[in-house]
Order: C-alpha cells, then sequence, then structure tokens
C-alpha cells in the first residue's frame, strides 16, 4: 500500500444482524441496510482516492472532499443506489482541480468545461462528444447551476443514436475549484447564474434546451452541439481524426 493510505479515515461498520426477535421481519430494515452498504462503498471509495491523491494531499482533505461530494449529490439525485460510486467520480473530478488550481500538478491538458441548468442534456451531450472525439488529448467536465436528479432521457437516446453512450454521467453542480481549474468555460443557458472568473476563456453557446422534447426533436440540437465541439477541439489545436 502507498504511503499515506493507512492514514485514510475509514469508519468500519458491521455487517447487519436480526434484531433479538425471532422472526425475519424484524431483521434491519431495507433502508439501514442502505446506509451500511453506502458506508463500506464510502470507505471502500476513500482508501482508492486516498492511493491516487496521497502525494498531493493530506489524508483529511480527501476524506472531506468525498464525504462532501456525496452530501451534495444526495440532495439532487433521484436514485440513491449508486450515490457512493458517483461521489467518488465527483470527489475525484474535485480534487485534480484543486490540484491543477494549486499548480501541484505539471504539463497537464486542456481543461473544458460545459455549463448548462440542469446539466441533464446540453452539457451532458457537449461532454459526450468532447470525451469521443478528444481522446484523451483533453479534458472536459459539466456542470448546472440546477442540477436535476437525473439525465434528460431524449438527450440520452439521442446520443446512443449517434453511437456515444452517456448513460453513466449524473448531473451535478460546479464548484470553485472545478470553475478556476477550466482553461474554457462553455455556456449553454445557464444565464446570469454562469461564473465569471478572470483570464477564462468563454463561450456562450446559443442551443435549444431539450427538456421535454421527443429523440426526434432532439436530434438536431445533438447534431448542432456536435459541431461547435469539433469547431471547439479545432480551436484548441487538437484535429479530429478522420
Amino acid at each position: 500500500m502507498p504511503p499515506g493510505c493507512a492514514g485514510a479515515i475509514v469508519n468500519i461498520v458491521a455487517m447487519p444482524e436480526r434484531t433479538r426477535g425471532a422472526g425475519y421481519a424484524e431483521i434491519t430494515p431495507a433502508y439501514r441496510l442502505l446506509d451500511i452498504v453506502h458506508s463500506t462503498a464510502l470507505a471502500r471509495a476513500e482508501r482508492r482516492l486516498c492511493c491516487e491523491f496521497t502525494i498531493l494531499f493530506e489524508a483529511n482533505t480527501i476524506h472531506e472532499y468525498l464525504l462532501d461530494s456525496y452530501a451534495e449529490l444526495g440532495t439532487q439525485a433521484s436514485v440513491k443506489l449508486y450515490m457512493p460510486l458517483l461521489a467518488e467520480r465527483f470527489a475525484r473530478q474535485r480534487l485534480y482541480a484543486r490540484a491543477r488550481v494549486e499548480g501541484r500538478i505539471e504539463h497537464a491538458i486542456p481543461v473544458v468545461l460545459f455549463l448548462c441548468t440542469f446539466n441533464a442534456g446540453r452539457s451532458q451531450m457537449a461532454l459526450g462528444f468532447f470525451e469521443h472525439y478528444a481522446r484523451g488529448r483533453a479534458l472536459a467536465w459539466s456542470g448546472g447551476s440546477e442540477p436535476s436528479g437525473g439525465l434528460n432521457t431524449a438527450a440520452v437516446a439521442a446520443m446512443a443514436d449517434a453511437g456515444i453512450d452517456i448513460s453513466h454521467e449524473f448531473p451535478k453542480s460546479w464548484t470553485d475549484e472545478i470553475i478556476r481549474a477550466a482553461d474554457v468555460i462553455v455556456t449553454m443557458g445557464c444565464g446570469d447564474m454562469c461564473p465569471l472568473v478572470p483570464d477564462i476563456r468563454y463561450e456562450d453557446w446559443i442551443v435549444d434546451d431539450p427538456a421535454g422534447l421527443s429523440v426526434a426533436e432532439v436530434i438536431p440540437i445533438r447534431d448542432e452541439i456536435g459541431r461547435r465541439v469539433r469547431d471547439l477541439l479545432a480551436s484548441l489545436d487538437l484535429p479530429i481524426a478522420c
């Protein structure tokens, strides 16, 4: 185990047991089982993050970022089962962003941040196209001013129709370190809520909101976003291979 991993703060949770009653009806209730599963999953996530960021941050910092990410996602997620996994991904993104802002990462690749209102449709489609075309040559994140409880299903289907799977993504807000770590911020309809930070390149894309639209109605929006993403990559000197 790398140095520092042993310092991770891990809550050891006992496996559920029956109460003193004899019947199965008195076994630990389902909502408490979910809490136990989440505690165990978060402990494992913390160990992974600690080993990954141990040379950059103290264990307490990693612990706090993970729990804060978990709490924030919990206020908006409609499905709670996968929250530990999503919290781990969000915390990893935020820790990387902070390390980048503080100059702890050298020779970092460009970072683009896509923002919209609900982080359920437009910004998620842009993120999907960007990752598909960039192929690791640049990093992209997304966020919303009012994150919804789940992705826009029509947007997910429209992207799948284009051969890009965004179903693993999740709506989330932006954070200060994520904003400050971006080289380019693309806004799509978040209006006055969109953050303004000096010395960061901004682009405002006027793109229709896919909320409430059918898959057929979303496809033209998808295609417009795809075109804009390709133009953005070209402006970053990251040409798309034919």
